[in-house]
């Protein structure tokens, strides 16, 4: 499989020239399949981009949502295959306590924030309420789980063909404990992350500054690393970058971080327009 970053930035979109190395669109992320098939995760601002390729070249996207904060659904009315009559879109995301997924999305996709509903898309939509028992879309399994963050917010684990992909953008694996990490079972987003040959992980503060937002829902790069750790996996991809960074400040912290801490695996910093290729 082929994971593309489309957005890496967190909490607010930040183009700029002082951001034009990591990318200022907010997360998006594309996997490709041998075989064609098409997952999206996160519908940030990225997603334009993104559904511009698909447009002509597949005739299916799966969109995987982990949450519907608006950094993560923005680019969702300005997503391509909505508007393809013959396109078959399947959207999976995480309902409420009290609202249906349709709902949720139709609050967004209605106006006054958005001149068309979400009814009035003319592609085959179907949507589809998450965490679920696990999906299989072409040749991927994808399994799904709620993990810490405010609001219903789920982690994505995708595998092909003995590798694995785990997508956690917005994740606080650390909330209320003062010596992270704890054992497996008492660690959110454990089970989704284990043995990993990537996984893309929220890292948006500092060790410094993550007491000051215990809470907001984000991890340090610290806690990112000892989660991975933890988890196993073969490499990380730093994810969510705080929309404050420019890539100035994101190279020193990053480069600063990982010489202190020497992880036993790569610590890839999330860039927008990477792709990684996942093969035996």
């Amino acid at each position: 499989m082929k994971v593309t970053l489309w957005g890496t930035r967190g909490s607010l979109a930040t183009p700029g020239p002082e951001t034009e190395r990591y990318g200022g669109n907010t997360s998006c992320v594309e996997v490709r399949g041998d075989d064609g098939t098409a997952l999206v995760l996160d519908a940030g601002t990225g997603l334009r981009r993104l559904g511009d390729s698909l447009v002509g070249n597949v005739k299916r996207v799966d969109l995987f949502l982990t949450h519907l904060h608006m950094d993560h659904i923005q680019g969702l009315g300005f997503f391509a295959p909505l508007f393809v009559p013959d396109m078959e879109v399947h959207i999976y995301g995480p309902s409420s306590t009290t609202l249906s997924l349709q709902v949720r999305l139709a609050r967004y996709l209605s106006p006054p924030l958005f001149p068309v509903r979400l009814r009035e898309v003319p592609c085959k939509l179907t949507l589809h309420e998450v965490p679920a028992e696990n999906i299989q879309v072409g040749e991927f399994e994808i399994s799904s789980r709620l993990v810490c963050h405010p609001g219903p917010t789920v982690g994505y684990r995708i595998t092909a063909k003995g590798k694995t992909v785990t997508y956690l953008p917005d994740h606080e694996p650390a909330l209320g404990l003062s010596n992270f990490p704890l054992t497996p079972d008492w660690t959110s987003g454990y089970p989704l992350a284990a043995d990993a040959d990537l996984l893309i992980h929220d890292s948006q503060y500092t060790a410094e500054q993550y007491p000051n937002h215990i809470g907001w829902g984000h991890s340090s790069l610290v806690d990112a690393i000892k989660f991975a750790k933890l988890a196993n996996v073969k490499q990380l991809v730093v994810f969510h970058h705080d929309p404050a960074n420019n890539d100035e400040y994101l190279d020193k912290f990053i480069a600063d971080t990982v010489s202190r801490m020497k992880p036993p695996f790569d610590v890839l910093p999330g860039t927008e327009g990477t792709t990684y290729n996942l093969s035996n």
